[in-house]
């Protein structure tokens, strides 16, 4: 006789219906009734909202937060590049600012040297929480009076000349002090001089800090924004999906990181988010139109605009299209804008091409800006 036999009861046991049967007494919520399922399905949101809760509360408390904190503490600053390359304009200041993704000019502006035939040279920090050009403006002015400096030239690079117009209508304006001019490089006049393909960052980043809680100090979603507007670079879709380089992605992870998160010259979010608005909200042409109008005690500033002679070479920016609305608002025969294109050159980058950017400024942007600073320095104060 087999045990099998000898054990009837051992067949029973090992029956299927009697192993589910068994499951279902023994599972959660078997003796809940009715609303069985129901409170399941709460209990499940429940758990599902308490693991999210806790990874919020990690990404505030070890992204937001430390950058919150950091942030707060910053202000705008007014940096010493250049001493003026002759001792008798010690009267001018010649100010620069950094565009989109940037925080501080001095790298850029002592770059250029030439800059320094006009006057000395300063650099603005930006605010990195973000940008007011009505305090930097200020704080140009308060700087100019305690240096006895009368007259002011502007440099901005690339969006950096949407905020130079922005101080210069504040400038012109509203203080004692001579604007000379506004010289912009590759400067988008408006929302439709900046490329298609160059407009995702910025507008990215604008569209999660409309509903991102903390969005505008996570270094995770700079961070996911500066890898995915470089995803070219180590990725390839194919089809459906991508073919990612990990060696690649690797390197380019490393340059985010280094340039764009932990650099104290990395812009912060807040920041770019700003420099972005700064063109998405109208770009420059009220403020040429402002600085163009008669003023009872002022000359009208200069404009110069420095583009590539190759517009092609400017990936960023359609400098063919700011070109011809410079032209509509500050040119014509009694205009006061000046164009310099430079060859060799691509998008706002002084760093990158000193020698062609000091060359063009010493053959043609300074004759020019001379004659509008020797008319202010001729004029009563």
């Amino acid at each position: 006789m087999s045990s099998f036999d000898r054990h009837p009861s051992t067949v029973a046991d090992f029956d299927d219906a009697r192993r589910r049967e068994r499951l279902r007494e023994t599972r959660l919520g078997h003796a809940w009734g009715g609303w069985r399922r129901t409170e399941l399905t709460v209990l499940r949101i429940l758990g599902v909202l308490l693991v999210v809760m806790i990874g919020f509360g990690q990404y505030w408390v070890h992204d937001v937060a430390p950058e919150r904190e950091r942030l707060a503490q910053t202000t705008p600053e007014l940096l010493p590049a250049n001493l003026p390359a002759d001792a008798r304009d010690w009267d001018t200041a010649v100010v620069d600012m950094v565009g989109l993704g940037g925080v501080n000019a001095t790298p850029t502006a002592k770059a250029l040297p030439a800059l320094s035939r006009l006057g000395v040279v300063w650099a603005v920090r930006y605010d990195n929480a973000g940008i007011d050009t009505k305090v930097i403006a200020e704080m140009i002015v308060r700087a100019a009076r305690y240096g006895n400096v009368r007259n002011i030239v502007l440099v901005g690079h690339s969006m950096g000349g949407i905020i130079a117009l922005e101080v210069a209508r504040h400038i012109h304006l509203g203080s004692d002090r001579r604007l000379v001019a506004v010289v912009l490089d590759c400067t988008p006049m408006d929302l439709d001089a900046v490329r298609p393909e160059s407009r995702g960052r910025g507008a990215d980043l604008v569209r999660w800090m409309g509903w991102l809680p903390g969005a505008r100090e996570s270094r995770l979603l700079r961070f996911a924004v500066e890898m995915s507007a470089r995803r070219e670079r180590f990725a390839q879709r194919d089809g459906l999906f991508y073919d990612v380089d990990l060696s690649a992605m690797a390197k380019v992870s490393s340059e985010v990181l280094r340039d764009k998160i932990l650099s104290r010259d990395a812009a912060s979010n807040g920041l770019i988010e700003a420099q972005f608005l700064a063109i998405v909200a109208g770009g420059g042409t009220a403020d040429l139109q402002a600085l163009g109008r008669p003023h009872p005690d002022k000359r009208n500033p200069a404009i110069v605009f420095i583009r590539p002679r190759d517009a092609s070479r400017d990936t960023v920016v359609d400098v063919e299209y700011s070109h011809k609305v410079l032209v509509e608002h500050s040119g014509g025969v009694d205009g006061t804008l000046s164009v310099v294109r430079p060859r060799g050159t691509e998008h706002a980058n002084p760093i990158q091409r000193p020698r062609e950017y000091n060359e063009v400024i010493e053959s043609q942007v300074l004759p020019f800006v001379r004659r509008f600073q020797e008319a202010n320095r001729n004029d009563p104060p």
